[in-house]
């Protein structure tokens, strides 16, 4: 294998391993705003306005991941 090759080789592994850290980072924190979201819940007084945030949030950070899983189709 050529050093051109190993080099091409090397930064589309570094590329897939950054890709699969920030899906893993996105899926993180969708687990995080989880438990706030449970946590809100069980109060007795909720606060609509931050549920509803936190679902914006885990709905744009699915949206994340599924665009950067998509480019490791290619």
């Amino acid at each position: 294998m050529s050093e051109k090759n190993k080099d091409e080789l090397i930064d589309a592994q570094k590329q897939v391993i950054g890709i699969l850290f920030e899906v893993i980072k996105r899926l993180q924190a969708n687990n995080d705003l989880d438990d706030e979201y449970f946590k809100i819940i069980s109060e007795e007084i909720k606060d609509e306005t931050r549920l509803q945030q936190i679902l914006n949030e885990r709905s744009e950070n699915a949206k994340i991941a599924g665009r950067l899983l998509e480019q490791l189709e290619i």
